[in-house]
């Protein structure tokens, strides 16, 4: 990054819609993407279950802001914002299958180039199981919650978005 170049960030929302709450990242960034404009810096994205394949969009960015589904043991619904040193530990409670990749990819970044700044925002499933495109009532309800951490994330970091549509409930 040049002096006067603003940070290249990435909001990166990552999970699976076939089995319910596991999609939550990728309906988040579709409301973000939906209701926000950001400047040509930002860069907000449905990485899927992409994994490891996403380590050419994670390397040249500085800051990585990840929305994804977190199983910490707490109560369903509940909100964490995951960063540094706690990253890792996450390695040893794989979640899912893209969660093996996502955090190789991660690793992968840090072997090659150093890996970016990253913030992990999400929340504690109800359902990760069962085959279903909706999410769990609780979970969607804590998609505007979570769009908020996004944009807090985003603001500490100099951005504030345009809004170009009014949320719709």
């Amino acid at each position: 990054m040049h002096e006067h170049e603003p940070p290249r960030i990435l909001v990166l929302g990552v999970g699976n819609i076939l089995f319910s709450d596991e999609g939550v990242g990728i309906r988040v960034i579709e409301a973000i993407q939906e209701r926000y404009a950001f400047p040509a810096h930002v860069t907000v994205k449905d990485g899927g279950t992409l994994g490891i394949h996403l380590l050419g969009t994670i390397s040249p960015v500085d800051y990585l802001i990840v929305v994804d589904v977190i199983r910490n043991g707490g109560q369903p619904g509940s909100l964490y914002r995951i960063t540094g040193d706690a990253i890792p530990k996450r390695i040893f409670a794989k979640n899912s299958l893209h969660d093996v990749d996502f955090l190789e990819a991660l690793t992968l970044c840090q072997a090659l180039d150093g890996v970016p700044e990253t913030v992990i925002v999400g929340v504690e499933p109800v359902d990760i199981e069962s085959v279903s495109i909706a999410l769990t009532p609780l979970i969607q309800e804590k998609v505007d919650p979570l769009i908020e951490m996004v944009l807090a994330e985003l603001e500490a970091l100099g951005v504030k978005p345009e809004m170009t549509a009014e949320r719709i409930t």
